[in-house]
């Protein structure tokens, strides 16, 4: 990589960094309107469901990346043009299809999830559609290296979010159906952005394309993205469904604190992935991982370190206006640490994803099935012991499978 890429390559994460930060902070502000709905752990909960509802897209985002880079030409671009308006009907037909299973089992899934109001469950399937289209916009902006129109994605996304919080919690007295309602208002104006920022490629006539191996290259990057949210985000369902409500808000309280740490780390990888993909289709090489991984890295280490010895700032800041919730200090550090393995094996697995080394997919498999069984193996003992042991004992599981990724995806990408 040469002076003039790294120093692109600065400039670039630099604003991704800054524009996903900027909306991080209005995604994080709504926490501080939203904490003082009664049933905030639900709205929570309700939030990382949608993160594990976009396992279902979960490898689109990587996968039109990867076709963009290689939209070199008219053709392509047409071809691009086409699969984008495809896929996008394709998701429309899987959210009715997903909206109706959800419509049968609705009442399972009230209580389960112990949803007092029917609405907030509407409105969190509105939220699921507009999740399931925001990577295929996402994919073809970073494909293209247009890290200006994916940042005001986020950007948009964030400040929609807050301002309608504000007007629907705050002022309007709403409680998790609003504030699922103003998630899809964000997500409906990073959509509208998206559009704008791709409409030349996106309105072009299509052409042909050979769907076949399009579909073949999508499963893998579905496992491998989809794996990654699953692996980082049942958590909180899990102690949604088996701990009482006054517990679970504890829990979610520091789960919010590891939310805003990848916020500042996940925009550096977003930035790595094009290039390396470039970089494999061409055989050339590129500092991009090394880059990202130290900065990541770097970014990681220092807030769990802080995580470790001002466990309560985090917390102080996040719930400024909340002090019930300074009470979870004690588990902030282990999630700090956790954390700092997450990012890592995010870097890793993009990078391992965007050579086309599937090779990790089967491994993440296993680290699923060894933490399912595990949480379903500590269910009884967790409910037994203290509410501070039980979430710390938690809390180091993910740790562990988090480090096991990571030592895992080091080994494929420098093995010889």
């Amino acid at each position: 990589m040469t002076q003039e890429s790294k120093s692109t390559f600065f400039k670039q994460s630099g604003w991704m960094v800054i524009a996903t930060v900027s909306g991080g902070v209005f995604m994080t502000a709504v926490h501080t309107v939203a904490n003082k709905i009664p049933d905030y752990p639900v709205f929570v909960t309700l939030l990382r469901c949608l993160i594990l509802s976009g396992i279902f897209a979960a490898g689109l985002q990587t996968i039109f990346a990867q076709q963009t880079v290689g939209a070199t030409d008219e053709d392509h671009e047409r071809q691009l043009a086409r699969t984008t308006r495809s896929v996008i009907g394709a998701v429309v037909v899987i959210w009715m299809i997903l909206f109706a299973i959800v419509f049968l089992f609705r009442a399972v899934i009230l209580d389960k999830l112990k949803i007092k109001d029917p609405t907030a469950l509407w409105m969190t399937m509105a939220v699921v559609l507009t999740g399931l289209l925001q990577p295929i916009f996402r994919g073809v902006l970073q494909g293209r290296q247009d890290f200006f129109g994916f940042g005001w994605m986020a950007i948009f996304d964030g400040i929609g979010r807050f301002a309608a919080t504000f007007i629907i919690v705050k002022l309007l007295g709403g409680h998790t159906a609003g504030a699922m309602t103003a998630a899809f208002l964000g997500q409906l104006g990073s959509i509208i952005v998206a559009f704008w920022s791709t409409r030349k490629i996106l309105l072009l006539p299509g052409a042909d394309f050979d769907w076949d191996p399009w579909f073949k290259r999508v499963i893998p990057f579905t496992l491998g993205a989809g794996g990654l949210l699953f692996l980082q985000n049942t958590d909180i369902l899990y102690v949604q469904i088996i701990f009482p409500p006054q517990q679970t808000d504890m829990y979610v309280s520091v789960a919010m604190v590891a939310f805003a740490i990848v916020q500042f780390t996940g925009p550096i990888a977003v930035v790595m992935f094009p290039k390396i993909a470039r970089s494999a289709a061409r055989s050339e090489k590129t500092d991009a991982l090394k880059l990202t991984l130290l900065s990541t890295a770097a970014i990681g280490c220092a807030a769990a370190l802080i995580c470790t010895f001002l466990p309560k700032l985090p917390l102080m800041i996040l719930y400024f206006n909340n002090k019930a919730r300074w009470e979870a200090t004690p588990i902030v550090p282990w999630f700090g640490w956790t954390v700092l393995f997450m990012i890592l094996s995010n870097v890793l697995v993009g990078n391992l994803l965007a050579r086309g080394k599937f090779q990790i997919i089967r491994w993440m498999i296993l680290l699923g099935t060894i933490y399912v069984a595990s949480l379903w193996m500590l269910k009884p003992h967790l409910l037994q012991m203290e509410m501070y042991a039980a979430f710390t004992r938690l809390i180091q599981l993910l740790g562990v499978i988090s480090a096991l990724l990571t030592g895992i995806a080091c080994w494929l990408t420098w093995r010889k």
